[in-house]
């Protein structure tokens, strides 16, 4: 019994990872058709909408504190989303999967700064290799750097300070409660800027309500709730090695269904960030045969 509930927690992961890669194509092609903050509104205003009805309960008996660090959290949440969404409009998707995945790297160091708690040996290599994989992928040939990538690399960090700031929250607050006021935050502050800079002339035609509801119910809403789920009933290595596959499932499925070409600069460069995010979250520790601590 125990083996099928890791092996159903580890299918449930891989399912979170393929979702999330197919994010990246769903965005890119909404873009097309409505503006990069209108569409953050649409898609974390359905998600807490939802969410809130599910777990009506866990809202009214939130707390303070469990507020708090919903707004906390979700404001790193929309900038980091925010940043992502932009910047996609001037990156390729799959290019952008791989330099999204590289804020792994970038927790220890975040957390480094609120817990004091050096990065090891393996976060300082991950980190290194880190910035061969993007400098590979990214770098122009006179070394300067795109305004999609470099928006994506922004998110990146932002990624990584929210990963840091919900792991810092999270202990001392109902998960729920945290997940629904970070999205109803990400969607207030979504709708403040889709004024400020898009205005009010939104039109959603018909091959807009598909990508706004996959994004919301699938990328957002249910990815995050089967994370949640799978990494009680699983390791922490196992999710991470399945998660960091959101970055190849991104990419795979930009070839595919964008036409964007693989070429060997992109290959090696998205393989030495892949390599680094599982050398950072992993520590290698499946191939030493070391016990995992949980």
């Amino acid at each position: 019994m125990e083996k099928k509930k890791i092996l159903y927690a580890d299918m449930s992961l891989l399912l979170v990872a393929i979702i999330w890669g197919s994010g990246f194509v769903v965005t890119k092609n909404a873009l097309d058709y409505v503006t990069p903050y209108y569409l953050l509104f649409f898609r974390f205003t359905i998600s807490t909408i939802i969410l809130s009805i599910v777990f009506f309960k866990n809202i009214k008996n939130a707390s303070k504190q469990d507020i708090k660090a919903g707004i906390i959290i979700g404001s790193c949440l929309f900038a980091a989303f925010a940043t992502q969404t932009v910047g996609l409009q001037y990156t390729e998707a799959g290019k952008q999967a791989f330099i999204t995945a590289t804020n792994v790297v970038m927790v220890p160091f975040i957390y480094w700064i609120i817990s004091k708690k050096r990065p090891d040996k393996f976060d300082l290599a991950a980190a290194f290799l880190c910035l061969i994989g993007i400098g590979v992928l990214s770098l122009n040939k006179d070394l300067s750097m795109g305004y999609g990538d470099l928006l994506t690399l922004l998110c990146a960090v932002l990624f990584a300070m929210h990963i840091s700031s919900t792991g810092h929250f999270a202990k001392e607050s109902d998960p729920y409660v945290i997940t629904i006021i970070q999205f109803l935050t990400a969607a207030i502050l979504s709708f403040i800027f889709a004024l400020s800079f898009e205005g009010t002339n939104i039109k959603l035609e018909s091959n807009t309500i598909f990508p706004i509801l996959y994004l919301a119910i699938f990328s957002t809403m249910t990815a995050f709730l089967m994370q949640t789920v799978a990494q009680k009933y699983t390791s922490s290595t196992h999710a991470a090695i399945i998660l960091s596959l959101e970055a190849v499932f991104g990419s795979t499925f930009s070839i595919i269904f964008l036409k964007e070409p693989l070429t060997i600069k992109f290959f090696i460069g998205c393989m030495a960030i892949l390599i680094s995010v599982i050398t950072s979250e992993t520590k290698w520790e499946f191939l030493r045969g070391k016990k995992i601590v949980e």
